[in-house]
């Protein structure tokens, strides 16, 4: 652990609260997909994994782990190319005025990031979210100034659970993907990890993931983003 020396983070559930952020950004889209029928909303949202049961969104599912263009192909699955693509820009920009403009930050998430910044180490944002929501983000939780790079799906080639984050943060920061730990709530996160040959994948409880989906993947499952700061010190 003493070797990782730089840090990247999902964002949403694991240094934002998910649920109470993005529901009822997702449910303004559903309704807008569904010309207003709020039944057939409802059946957009369940497929795209929102569970009204437990009123969460499902792990793994699309809403938890998907990116803009994941969701636009699922509800809007005969549009032609060009009408997609602009579909999909439309959501980047509504997603990130509305993420960006009412984030809920986890309980402890300033401070641990305050205390993981203030040891050296090079921090990161790895967001299945937009480029652009994902720094709007940080700007509002007021914690912009700790990160070295953001990185969302549009910034590169191929996204979670691909490696390319990982590498393009190494490339950034010159160190290596063994020096880097990556923090995730959801499977996605972890596959990124060891597809790239991260030094360590740690799994939070924060937000859509649980133990059982994320254990085969993660080095380490903790309650939170809060309590990284005290494993990596022990760990040293």
């Amino acid at each position: 652990m003493a070797d990782i020396k730089g840090i990247l983070f999902d964002k949403d559930g694991t240094l934002v609260d998910f649920h109470a952020t993005w529901f009822a950004i997702g449910d303004i889209l559903a309704l807008r997909a569904a010309d207003g029928d709020r039944d057939r909303a409802n059946d957009l949202l369940d497929v795209a994994g929102f569970d009204f049961a437990t009123h969460s969104f499902r792990p793994d599912s699309i809403f938890a782990a998907g990116t803009n263009a994941d969701i636009v192909s699922l509800w809007y699955p005969h549009l032609a190319n060009g009408a997609r693509q602009a579909l999909i820009a439309e959501f980047d920009r509504f997603t990130t005025e509305e993420g960006a403009s009412k984030p809920v930050v986890l309980p402890g998430c300033r401070e641990a990031l305050a205390a993981l910044h203030a040891t050296g180490r090079q921090l990161g944002i790895a967001t299945n979210d937009s480029t652009g929501g994902a720094e709007r983000t940080l700007l509002a939780l007021g914690v912009a100034q700790m990160f070295a790079a953001t990185y969302g799906y549009d910034a590169v080639a191929n996204p979670k659970p691909a490696p390319d984050t990982v590498y393009a943060f190494c490339d950034f920061t010159g160190l290596r993907p063994s020096q880097v730990a990556m923090v995730g709530d959801n499977r996605h996160d972890l596959e990124m990890a060891k597809a790239a040959g991260a030094g360590l994948a740690v799994g939070v409880l924060s937000g859509t993931g649980t133990r059982d989906s994320l254990s085969q993947l993660a080095d380490v499952i903790l309650d939170s983003v809060a309590d990284l700061p005290e494993f990596l010190a022990v760990q040293a």
